[in-house]
């Protein structure tokens, strides 16, 4: 089996770890489409969090689920002992808990040796936590004067420890989001709100996420050998004159996007086929079933955006949903306006999140083709 690995990840460029989590990241779909036929509120439970720790042990190692055990469980206790300030305590302690990893493991060898390691994954995850916890307190607050988001998804009760397992680690999102509600996947998994009465088939829409992802990966594999963001450090490109590097540096940008697109369009694909991805129908006659409750990304809204006001509203779609929610409109105080002091919040927040891209796992990735996570 380990020649295998071997060879066909040398037959694609990478190296067997980043192999190995493509496929585990695959399996997420078939996955995601058993996860519809499990009994039981419960057993789905348990069903999305074995799976999801299943997975990340294959793609990640054993020490993985222990890494993302330590924000859990410092989210379920805080929500059990301190439900007022669950919120905030869990902000604090799973940012500096995904701080403290950025750091370990920009100092590892794991990516300078063709490695991946489970950052990207924690980096979901504590995202989930954290709107788990503040969502848990603002059960405690009075409806009125809440904003629409908080009435739609406080918590009026604390998530069982099985509910709470396989929401943080619910396969179809785990490794590369999208993030979503506590609330959202309780109604799932106990088959009320949305899921109350049967729901249309997937299948044409998963087949549209498929589709759009072998797309984007297609042209990222067409495009990516002419445009390597290695050539920045090459003596080669300082030769060129203005208007060539202009054009180069544009170009691998764009080339770099496809492998993103690739990415979100498999994950949306393991939402939709679960039957999570459902978002409820369109208002138009006769009414159409949405699926965009998975979407983190409109690949011609990023492309034809004329102005980067657009792009989060079409780049990472939950993710910027989530600093909208929790941090942006959080830092408003009532009867105010937001103003510079909010963006620049809930920019550092965002900065923060993403700090795991040094140069050393920069380098490591370049060096793949199909390397998805920067």
């Amino acid at each position: 089996m380990g020649l295998e690995m071997e060879g066909m990840a040398a037959a694609i460029g990478v190296s067997v770890p980043v192999l190995r989590f493509l496929l585990c990241f695959a399996a997420t779909i078939p996955t995601g489409l058993m996860w519809r036929a499990v009994p039981g509120a419960a057993g789905r439970h348990l069903y999305a969090g074995l799976t999801g720790a299943a997975l990340s042990y294959l793609s990640f190692g054993a020490t993985s689920n222990l890494l993302f055990v330590v924000p859990m469980a410092f989210g379920y206790l805080a929500m059990l002992l301190c439900r007022r300030l669950a919120g905030l305590v869990t902000f604090l302690g799973a940012f500096g808990f995904l701080i403290a990893c950025h750091m370990y493991y920009m100092s590892g060898d794991a990516w300078k040796e063709g490695g991946i390691d489970a950052t990207g994954a924690l980096m979901v995850l504590t995202l989930k936590i954290i709107s788990c916890a503040i969502n848990y307190s603002d059960g405690m607050l009075k409806e009125e004067g809440l904003r629409d988001a908080q009435k739609k998804y406080r918590l009026a009760k604390l998530p069982s420890l099985i509910e709470y397992f396989g929401y943080c680690l619910c396969c179809g999102s785990h490794f590369a989001g999208p993030v979503y509600e506590m609330k959202d996947y309780l109604e799932y998994t106990e088959r009320n709100g949305l899921w109350a009465s049967p729901t249309p088939s997937p299948l044409l829409p998963t087949l549209r996420a498929l589709v759009q992802a072998g797309a984007c990966m297609g042209l990222y594999l067409y495009l990516s050998p002419q445009f390597p963001l290695s050539r920045f450090s090459e003596p080669l490109y300082y030769e060129w004159g203005f208007w060539h590097r202009l054009f180069y540096q544009y170009m691998s940008g764009f080339t770099a996007r496809w492998k993103y697109y690739f990415i979100w369009s498999l994950s949306e694909a393991a939402i939709i086929i679960s039957g999570l991805g459902f978002s409820g129908w369109s208002d138009s006659s006769p009414p159409k079933a949405k699926w965009d409750r998975a979407k983190n990304v409109d690949v011609l809204g990023v492309e034809l955006a004329t102005s980067a006001v657009q792009l989060p509203l079409m780049w990472n779609i939950q993710v910027s949903t989530w600093l909208r929610y929790y941090v942006y409109e959080r830092l408003v105080q009532k009867g105010k306006k937001p103003g510079f002091l909010q963006l620049l919040g809930t920019q550092t927040v965002s900065a923060v999140w993403h700090s795991y891209t040094d140069g050393n796992k920069q380098s490591a990735i370049q060096s793949s083709t199909l390397s998805w996570f920067l």
